[in-house]
């Protein structure tokens, strides 16, 4: 059902799209653990039947971005029901609410900025859509859906730990907060550098500002923030293997979300090569 809309009634589709989500996930948890399966791993197959709705109103809308928002929209949403769900309202959960939700809507509030309809889909969705026709359902699904799904929460695990904790903040959780603060601002920052330079130069190559100093200063602030979590978590209970879902968020970027971007900017822009032989890929 391709079909185009004009873009607040996109987003308002996209809104009902995620409350039918958000309730369907509410309801599995809400079944989960009364059957005593244990909240977090409830969660996570809240989250994934969330992810299944949203994936298939994207088959409905042939439309892979009606994924998009999930990445901003979960993290803090879980977080704060959470709060709720365990009365747990500690300084070191304050400090994680302000900060995922600092980051949720700045990233929220550029997918609203450079949305543009129901019926616009990112340009990496339709290169594997036109390169793999055989298998892109099952790419979409598993790939483009349910790994990002998988990998942020495997992120925000350290957060939901923290919910358990009972020693007190100390001054490195305050550094993880402040982490995560910068870098969602470093993201704010440079996605008003870009868009300001694309309008006034279309089709050149951004190196102004944060972006005269690294490639991609948006995706450094992504990979920081999380690490920034971490920090909030190991400053209470230590290093263990809940490092390990900013080492996965760290690797997405590293070896996927980086090179696409950096593939695309070499075929549109040929200033681009020279560019990237003078600017570190991160700040």
């Amino acid at each position: 059902m391709k079909r185009d809309y004009s873009k607040w009634c996109s987003v308002a589709l996209i809104v009902a799209i995620y409350a039918i989500a958000g309730v369907a996930g509410w309801l599995l948890f809400d079944w989960l653990t009364a059957q005593a399966m244990q909240p977090i791993g409830a969660l996570l197959m809240a989250d994934v039947l969330a992810t299944i709705v949203v994936w298939g109103f994207g088959l409905l809308y042939e439309n892979v971005s009606v994924y998009d928002p999930y990445w901003s929209v979960f993290p803090p949403v879980a977080f704060l029901l959470w709060a709720f769900y365990t009365s747990v309202w500690s300084l070191p959960v304050i400090l994680l609410l302000v900060a995922s939700w600092y980051w949720g809507w700045r990233l929220t509030r550029n997918w609203a900025i450079t949305f543009k309809g129901i019926g616009h889909e990112d340009w990496r969705y339709t290169k594997y859509r036109d390169r793999h026709p055989l298998v892109f359902h099952a790419i979409n699904l598993f790939g483009l859906n349910m790994m990002p799904t998988l990998v942020v929460f495997a992120a925000i695990l350290p957060g939901l730990k923290l919910f358990e904790t009972i020693a007190p903040a100390n001054i490195l959780t305050y550094f993880g907060c402040v982490v995560c603060i910068v870098s969602a601002t470093i993201q704010l920052i440079a996605d008003k550098q870009s868009h300001d330079f694309r309008a006034a130069h279309p089709g050149k190559v951004c190196n102004v500002g944060l972006w005269k100093h690294g490639r991609h200063p948006n995706y450094f602030g992504e990979i920081q923030f999380w690490w920034g979590i971490w920090i909030m978590y190991a400053s209470l209970n230590g290093f263990d293997m809940f490092i390990g879902g900013a080492i996965a968020m760290t690797a997405l970027f590293l070896g996927i979300s980086i090179p696409l971007m950096e593939k695309r900017q070499l075929a549109n822009k040929p200033d681009y090569a020279e560019y990237r032989k003078q600017t570190r890929i991160l700040i």
